[in-house]
């Protein structure tokens, strides 16, 4: 992973202290709350509904055990004992005091960590795949071109005021798990006919009130121009995006409004005054980043597949469970012999992405024993064993359940991405967390969600869409209705190579009403599925009548013989 050099390092420690005397200033009644909200977002805190809430940088999703066992340090310090990892790959803590803000900088400064540009209209936390340099499909590593956009954006003094919020991911892979076509700017890693490495472009995606998915810009953009085109285009976005008008104003908007061909014909205008300018990345520049994310010291392993594993252990009791765990969490690497491992953050009884105190010790300890020191922050709320040795899965799992990681549930309806909803955020219309809840409770059974197969259920409690509800087969909004919490269920969202906003349903449901329509739902889809047709894909086959009936069906569908009996029953 990369590690700061001197000037990194400076660059950091300057800040604190910089942010140091504002908030002392702050506190001490020299500046306004107007001339301090600027300066409290640009490291990344806001006021949030019971306290301030920081939001800590985790660029690209890369962690040093190190690195998690300060996280788990200064949770403990200075919050309540439980962190929230969110789908920009960084970690929320929610009952901070301001006074302490500098110190928790600081003590993250001495493991190479801030929370610089987390928030504010400026250029977010670049993101990219947690499978990046191990996956088994990659094209090429996305990680120190992601690094490379990080030090190009951070500080930059021509977009520290955009007119909104601006974010970048990058998948490297075939499969796209980095949702690059619902953001600001995406950028998917390609070859051509040469072999040579270069970048597909796409602009003008994002969720909140007006999801759209992101348009081509570029084919084939080659890699020495990766910061000037981008450059470019985010200053095109400067120039001309809204600024009158908040909901309005991100890049999503511009590119709707003009057209993409229009869009992309204006940064091609903008490139040619800098395309070969001082950021053309040259053959060093990218090899003195390149190198350090180095391969660690692999083993020469003999490979295994998963079911010659699951076999070896069948002997013990737990068998089944290992092999459920193994089936779900366990994933391919492109080293033989290794597999990624997640570590699950969406147990029963805790908000889904919460990690405690004792879980980060824990997943740092799994990390020092098993993956070489790393771990990885997912897209979808959970961290991630990057290179495990197939021989130790077993110990793996064995531990991961002790500290309560080991839920077999990835990619099922457990999975669930939530955001933190009206219990912390100011913003929300609803509260997201018991809703969550009350699913995981509803679906306890274990049989009954491997029956289910892949399934993403995701949940925010407003417009914003921090838990990405419009992704989601099944997607849950928090809505207002004359100051009552309702929850406006969508359909058919998917993301990915095939990303696709899902679709609303109808009027919404009360609370109490959702784990009901869910079930009927699902019920609904068990009967009409053909063979293991997964739910999204039913969906996008029968269109949602069938979906849109079961859910306002006020009779129990145990007793409906057209839908049928809910397997878990």
């Amino acid at each position: 992973m990369y590690h700061y050099d001197e000037i990194d390092k400076a660059i950091v420690h300057a800040r604190v202290k910089q942010f140091r005397g504002q908030t002392e200033r702050f506190l001490a009644g020299q500046l306004s709350e107007d001339d301090f909200r600027p300066l409290r977002l640009q490291n990344g805190l806001y006021i949030q509904r019971h306290a301030p809430m920081l939001r800590i940088a985790i660029p690209y999703g890369l962690l040093s055990s190190t690195q998690l066992r300060t996280l788990a340090s200064v949770t403990q310090k200075y919050d309540r004992g439980t962190g929230h990892f969110t789908t920009r790959q960084n970690l929320q803590l929610n009952w901070i005091a301001l006074p302490e803000v500098p110190n928790i900088l600081e003590d993250l400064a001495n493991v190479e960590m801030h929370a610089i540009q987390t928030s504010g209209n400026c250029i977010r936390n670049i993101t990219t795949d947690h499978f990046a340099g191990i996956a088994a499909d990659e094209i090429a590593d996305p990680r120190p071109w992601a690094e490379l956009l990080r030090q190009w954006s951070t500080f930059h003094p021509e977009f520290a005021y955009l007119p909104r919020k601006f974010k970048i991911a990058i998948s490297g892979a075939t499969e796209d798990r980095a949702a690059i076509r619902v953001h600001d700017v995406g950028l998917q890693i390609v070859k051509n006919d040469a072999g040579e490495i270069g970048f597909t472009v796409y602009a003008g995606g994002g969720l909140g009130r007006t999801p759209l998915i992101g348009q081509k810009m570029v084919d084939f953009l080659p890699w020495q121009h990766l910061l000037t085109y981008t450059e470019a285009l985010v200053r095109v976005y400067n120039r001309y995006g809204r600024r009158d008008n908040p909901y309005k104003a991100r890049i999503k908007i511009l590119v709707r409004a003009v057209g993409s061909e229009e869009f992309s014909r204006q940064v091609e205008e903008e490139w040619m005054h800098g395309k070969d300018g001082p950021n053309t990345l040259t053959t060093e520049e990218v090899a003195r980043v390149a190198k350090q994310f180095s391969a660690p010291a692999y083993e020469n392993l003999p490979a295994s597949d998963l079911t010659s594993v699951a076999a070896q252990e069948n002997k013990h009791a737990s068998g089944k469970a290992f092999a459920r765990w193994l089936a779900r969490n366990v994933h391919a690497h492109k080293v033989p012999g290794y597999a990624a491992v997640t570590l699950s953050l969406k147990t029963p009884g805790a908000a889904p992405g919460d990690a405690s105190v004792a879980q980060m010790e824990a997943a740092a300890a799994l990390a020092d024993e098993f993956s070489f020191g790393e771990l990885r922050v997912a897209h979808e709320q959970n961290l991630v064993l990057s290179d495990v040795p197939q021989k130790d899965l077993y110990a793996v799992w064995q531990k991961a359940k002790t500290a309560g990681l080991a839920s077999a549930n990835i990619g099922l309806l457990a999975d669930m991405i939530v955001c933190p909803g009206g219990d912390f955020c100011a913003l929300a219309n609803a509260k997201s967390l018991p809703i969550a809840s009350a699913i995981h409770e509803r679906f306890s059974d274990l049989d009954y969600l491997f029956d289910i197969g892949d399934l993403e259920l995701n949940i925010s409690g407003c417009m914003n869409s921090c838990g990405h509800h419009h992704l989601g087969a099944i997607g849950i909004l928090g809505v207002d209705k004359k100051g009552e919490e309702w929850y406006q269920i969508t359909l058919g969202g998917a993301q990915g190579n095939a990303a696709h906003i899902g679709e609303v349903i109808g009027r919404s449901f009360a609370a109490a009403e959702i784990p009901d329509v869910i079930e009927r739902m699902i019920t609904a889809y068990l009967a009409l599925r053909l063979d293991n047709e997964p739910f999204g894909e039913t969906v996008a086959r029968l269109g949602l009548p069938p979906f849109r009936e079961a859910a306002y069906r006020k009779e129990d569908t145990n007793t409906n013989p057209s839908i049928g009996k809910p397997a878990h029953v």
